[in-house]
């Protein structure tokens, strides 16, 4: 692997520094109570990083989620960890009856719920649900959808699941209790390489990541998401 690919997450290490860490910095001075409560610090820089960074993210990978989601979501979508909504601009409005996103980062909310309306999906005319709640939080996403059988038929997860902690248990859990049978999962992730030259610098970069970036690792095989069982679903 080449040195400047290897060390070409120093720059992005470096951009979320800048353009997260003084905004926090600035919420946690006018509330001093954010101190004890981490998980809210850390959702407060992220979206700061999100604010600056997000589109350009998206953009770098417009041509393999056009490929990837555009032609394939149907009926109702379920979007885990859905941002600011970007992957509403690639579903085909006449196939999709329904966006559902899953965002547990509410500081993401109001960017998300515009993105989502310029895209044509509301909560009046019940296209549009936003839920304030991790991918693992099965019942909370069961409860907001009216429907006594699994009602979701495409699941969408892009650059997610190398946030949530137990990811095959959830994936498996949202398989069986939300997705409806004959549905579908689209991903797009950060995996273990299959080269041993990239496999150590994704572990070497990996803990440095996991702390600034408070949300992925990018040194997690495949397997650890779908397990063996995936061909089953």
């Amino acid at each position: 692997m080449r040195l400047d690919a290897a060390f070409g997450l120093v720059a992005d290490l470096r951009l979320s520094l800048v353009g997260g860490l003084w905004p926090t910095i600035l919420a946690i001075w006018h509330a001093p109570s954010l101190l004890s409560q981490p998980l809210e610090i850390s959702r407060t820089f992220m979206s700061c990083v999100w604010d600056l960074y997000g589109n350009s993210v998206d953009e770098a990978g417009r041509n393999v989620k056009k490929g990837l989601i555009t032609p394939h979501a149907y009926g109702v979508v379920l979007d885990l960890g859905a941002g600011h909504g970007h992957t509403v601009n690639y579903l085909d409005h006449s196939r999709v009856t329904k966006y559902v996103a899953v965002e547990p980062n509410m500081h993401m909310h109001a960017e998300l719920h515009r993105t989502a309306s310029a895209a044509g999906y509301s909560e009046d005319a019940g296209t549009l649900l936003i839920l304030p709640c991790g991918a693992e939080n099965i019942s909370t996403i069961l409860s907001h959808l009216s429907a006594l059988h699994p009602p979701v038929n495409t699941l969408i997860s892009v650059l997610t699941l190398c946030s949530i902690p137990s990811p095959q248990s959830t994936i498996s859990a949202l398989a069986t209790e939300v997705l409806k049978p004959g549905g579908q999962m689209l991903f797009y992730e950060h995996v273990l390489s299959e080269r041993t030259d990239v496999v150590w610098w994704q572990r070497f970069w990996t803990p440095l990541w996991g702390i600034e970036a408070f949300w992925g690792r990018k040194g997690r095989p495949k397997n650890i998401f779908f397990g063996t069982e995936w061909g089953d679903w």
